[in-house]
């Protein structure tokens, strides 16, 4: 079974995800984030035909405790951050969580 992206964040954000044929998404208006960011991520989280879930960096500091939890260490569907500065240290962490190896180790 393949599995599918789902991109959550403003309409500004998930626009180009969904142009390039992203089906799975939560719209969320930047006013609204704090009310309602933690319900559209849970839903996709909840989501089984979700493989890989998108947001942008800056958008986890909405999310409540346990949802920012939640993403943070799930490892299916696998958590992507965008934007946000979070350079290649971020990038490490994400693909670490995501195989499991840390692939820039060095020895």
């Amino acid at each position: 079974m393949s599995q599918e992206i789902a991109v959550v964040g403003s309409p500004d954000f998930t626009t180009g995800f969904r142009l390039a044929g992203v089906r799975k998404f939560q719209n969320v208006p930047d006013e609204e984030k704090d009310e309602q960011l933690d319900e559209a991520v849970s839903e996709v989280l909840e989501d089984d035909d979700v493989g890989i879930v998108v947001m942008h960096d800056d958008d986890l500091d909405h999310l409540s405790r346990n949802v920012r939890n939640d993403v943070e260490t799930s490892i299916e569907p696998t958590l992507v951050t965008l934007g946000g500065g979070a350079g290649a240290g971020g990038l490490r962490d994400q693909i670490k969580r995501a195989i499991g190896i840390d692939l820039m180790e060095e020895d």
